[in-house]
């Protein structure tokens, strides 16, 4: 078993994470989600009392930790199903794309005012026609002397509402296959860009996601992301940590609904007894029990890796469909248990289930997951 070296600072952090989440997301937070997205100030007090970018370096505006902070943040965050800011695509990816292939003066410019909340990143990919398969992208960046000209629409774009920068994965060559694929920063005031709705989900309803357009955007050679023609083999490389961060959450919700339901158990009687004293209640329990722990097991093996920078695209990718489609299956189990209850949304295991169905679909579905392995075999 892996055993994480998680310190004392990591457990003030932890506390620091909760508190900040009692006291400035829980009591608002149902109503972001009547308004499908949450406040801008959030962001602001979370850079405060820092929370954004936590494992980017000091240099840079960040907390200078390491990725087990991330993983602390979003369990806490997922302790109550709070999951409307989308912090995790700002700091987790969008800020270490900025890291790892921007240069030194987009990192200066970008990174301390992301690790303040003064700017709220979001990286486009998907769109209306292409999902899983980013080489096959059909947004254009043309050159213009100095300049790009992008042209394209995107779509469920995290952040889309409130992102004052946005990491566009354009073709900069439509005939190059992969190798023409860039990435482009593109600042939200650029004439020609626009939002379309803010789309209305069956779960996350607190984080805003949206449709971008981009009408002959201009923008300065200057703003592309490491070389031309580069950026998807950019987004390969990070992917493994994009969906071992799927995989957190997978393991977060996994480990908060058993939590829920033993208490709820517990509390609830029928027949004169509770709930959880029913031999198919403890069953059902018992074998919830043994999949989470087997699951946090897997996950902790998997961050293991990524923090001893031996992550690779197969086990990344088992990482995400395997937890993620038990976490649908964990969910749906510890939501019956609760009976009608648990179809309100009042109680968080009714959040936690339509909430986990995307977690099968973004990030690359469980179909391409299973493709990646079995190519690797």
């Amino acid at each position: 078993m892996q055993t994480l070296p998680y310190t004392t600072e990591h457990e003030q952090f932890r506390t620091t994470a909760r508190r900040f989440i009692d006291k400035e997301i829980a009591p608002y937070h149902a109503q972001w989600e009547k308004d499908g997205i949450v406040s801008r100030e959030v962001w602001r007090k979370a850079g405060e009392t820092g929370l954004l970018l936590t494992d980017i370096p000091a240099e840079y505006g960040g907390g200078g930790a390491d990725f087990l902070t991330t993983a602390i943040l979003t369990e806490e965050m997922l302790r109550g199903m709070h999951n409307g800011p989308g912090f995790r695509v700002h700091s987790d990816i969008v800020a270490h794309y900025i890291l790892h292939y921007g240069n030194e003066a987009q990192k200066q410019a970008w990174l301390p005012r992301m690790a303040s909340g003064d700017v709220v990143g979001a990286i486009a990919m998907t769109e209306p026609g292409t999902g899983s398969d980013l080489q096959s992208v059909r947004t254009t960046a043309v050159h213009d002397g100095d300049n790009y000209v992008i042209s394209g629409q995107k779509t469920f774009i995290t952040n889309g509402q409130l992102a004052d920068l946005i990491i566009v994965i354009a073709k900069t060559d439509a005939a190059a296959g992969a190798k023409g694929v860039s990435l482009i920063l593109v600042e939200a005031d650029r004439p020609g860009f626009s939002r379309g709705r803010n789309l209305e989900k069956i779960g996350l309803k607190a984080q805003d996601t949206s449709e971008l357009f981009f009408d002959q955007v201009r923008v300065p050679i200057t703003n592309r992301l490491g070389d031309e023609g580069r950026g998807f083999a950019y987004l390969m490389q990070e992917l493994p940590r994009e969906r071992l961060l799927i995989g957190m959450a997978a393991v977060a919700v996994m480990e908060a609904s058993l939590e829920w339901t033993l208490a709820y158990t517990r509390d609830r009687k029928v027949f004169g007894k509770p709930i959880a004293d029913f031999q198919n209640s403890r069953f059902k329990l018992a074998e919830v029990k043994t999949e989470v722990k087997v699951a946090r097991v897997f996950l902790d093996h998997c961050i293991g890796l990524l923090m001893a920078g031996k992550l690779d695209v197969p086990t990344a990718a088992m990482c995400k469909w395997w937890l993620t489609e038990l976490q649908g299956r964990v969910v749906d189990t510890c939501l019956q248990l609760h009976g009608g209850y648990g179809y309100m949304s009042e109680y968080p295991i009714a959040r936690a289930y339509t909430d986990a169905r995307v977690q099968r679909i973004y990030g690359g579905t469980t179909e391409i997951m299973k493709e990646i392995i079995g190519r690797s075999l």
